[in-house]
């Protein structure tokens, strides 16, 4: 099972990436690296011109961003990248939310505390946790239909597509 999202050895060698590619029917572009900084981005930008909300009160997961960062990891699972990946997409998606609400939501405070607030470990952490839970179910999801698709297209006889 590949966690990383990486190549590894089929980088440096490209007949060892072509033979990789084929053996397993898969390769893993790099530019699947830029999905969790673009879904932070994204996800910063809906809630700060409001195309997202919270509903208010205490808010323990950004819903907006939860999904948004659930149906990423689905995405890659599907299209075979790692469970890192699916990892670092949900956690780039509610690092955006969390952006938001300390950097423009904190208005009244100085910047250097609300860049405090942000980076601080135990907000960090808790959003880890919350990756990890939800990166790793989208990922199994993703998985599952990847392989039912597979199955589908093996009794149809159809060649699988990417």
């Amino acid at each position: 099972m590949d966690l990383s999202g990486e190549r590894g050895d089929s980088e440096a060698c490209p007949s060892l990436a072509a033979s990789s590619s084929a053996r397993t029917g898969t390769a893993r572009p790099r530019r699947y690296r830029l999905r969790p900084p673009l879904l932070f981005l994204a996800v910063f930008a809906a809630y700060a011109v409001e195309a997202f909300e919270v509903s208010g009160g205490v808010v323990f997961l950004a819903g907006d961003a939860a999904v948004v960062g659930v149906l990423a990891a689905a995405v890659l699972a599907y299209r075979r990248a790692g469970l890192a990946l699916a990892w670092a997409s949900v956690y780039g998606a509610l690092l955006g939310y969390n952006a938001d609400h300390y950097l423009l939501g904190l208005s009244g405070r100085p910047l250097g505390e609300r860049v405090a607030a942000l980076v601080g470990p135990d907000g960090l952490a808790f959003v880890g946790v919350e990756a990890v839970v939800l990166g790793t179910l989208a990922w199994v999801g993703g998985a599952a239909a990847a392989r039912a698709a597979e199955a589908l297209r093996s009794r149809s006889g159809e060649a699988p597509s990417e």
